[in-house]
């Protein structure tokens, strides 16, 4: 008897000690390898990442959020554009409303959504000419353009940048509502020299400002003429990627004035590749909805600036969305403005290209 009761205290110590044996020990908090890296990175971040484990992130770019019934969706995209009204005498006519305005697409009637004045802010970028070519007047130019930033830019509302082009295109200052800054950048350009890559350099900041809201305004000073862009680059493309951004683009051509400071004589130069230079800027102009100005000594150089200033603060703005057109991303449509005034002319963009959809 005490033979089986030992034997069986034994078997129930040995099981105790199995299963003390099997226990699962609380594992340590598991330590990020920093070796391994996710197979698939959306979105960077700087913050720790948590040990936690987390669902397999999916492949959609864009989490489908969850339909409102209340919310009416627009699927188009806005095509703003800037219209500028001038009487018989040149001045800007500034009392019309939207009843005024009568918009045509591709010559059908389209419906204005709503008409908006100089209170819409503006992103203007002026793209200088510092190449060899403009060397003569070129401190009474930089002063003009410093005159104009300050009666232009509201730093309540908008912002303005510079580029230089000779050679290559340079942002000398983004984006900014401080005038000092744009100051400072005109009044550190270096001595003009080298080509002028002026069709590569107004693509390039028709690109930047591509990125931005509001109205967009480039504000070309050159004498036009281009010499050592890309072979590729050709006007067309200019004028498209200006429309794609919705540009519009006024130029102070200033090939007369630079001709009158060297001799004396208020004509112009009729050689080819200056005649050339000016069809390019005209045609730049008019297919944005802008214009070009061409004084010839410093008192029209500062009207010049001056009529853009005014026409920038005097502007209309048509606001139009095109129907659904996700078949037809890519296709021009040519904008036509009409205004029901007598003895007006009317400036505006030529027209736009509809978005193509991802």
């Amino acid at each position: 008897m005490k033979l089986g009761l030992i034997s069986a205290l034994i078997f129930v110590a040995a099981a105790s000690a199995v299963g003390q044996s099997a226990r699962v020990k609380a594992s340590p908090t598991p330590v990020t390898n920093p070796n391994l890296r996710p197979s698939i990175v959306f979105v960077p971040t700087s913050k720790p990442v948590s040990s936690r484990p987390r669902p397999t992130p999916t492949a959609t770019p864009t989490p489908k959020q969850t339909e409102d019934p209340d919310v009416v969706k627009v699927d188009s995209t806005l095509v703003p554009i800037p219209v500028s009204v001038i009487d018989s005498q040149g001045r800007t006519v500034t009392n019309l409303k939207l009843e005024d305005f009568q918009l045509l697409i591709d010559g059908k009637p389209a419906v204005i959504s709503e008409v908006t004045r100089s209170e819409s802010p503006i992103r203007l970028a002026m793209l200088f000419d510092n190449s060899s070519s403009v060397q003569i007047a070129r401190e009474f130019e930089k002063d003009a353009a410093v005159k104009f930033f300050r009666r232009v830019v509201r730093p309540d509302r908008d912002l303005a940048a510079l580029f230089s082009v000779a050679d290559r295109t340079q942002l000398e200052q983004p984006l900014t509502k401080d005038v000092s800054l744009l100051v400072h950048a005109i009044e550190r350009f270096p001595e003009p020299e080298g080509a002028t890559a002026l069709l590569d350099g107004i693509i390039k900041v028709a690109n930047y400002m591509n990125e931005v809201d509001g109205r967009r305004v480039i504000v070309i000073v050159s004498d036009g003429e281009d010499t050592i862009s890309d072979l590729d680059t050709t006007l067309e493309m200019v004028v498209r990627r200006l429309q794609l951004a919705n540009c519009q683009v006024y130029v102070v051509k200033t090939k007369d004035f630079e001709n009158f400071k060297r001799t004396g004589i208020r004509q112009g130069n009729a050689n080819i590749r200056v005649l050339d230079a000016e069809r390019r800027m005209l045609e730049i102009a008019a297919q944005t909805g802008g214009w070009v100005y061409s004084p010839l000594d410093e008192a029209e150089l500062s009207v010049a600036f001056t009529n853009i200033t005014a026409e920038l603060a005097d502007q209309y703005i048509l606001s139009y969305y095109p129907e659904s057109e996700n078949d037809k991303g890519g296709e021009f449509r040519n904008i036509t403005v009409q205004v029901k005034r007598q003895n007006v002319r009317v400036r505006t963009r030529k027209g736009y290209y509809v978005p193509k959809r991802s």
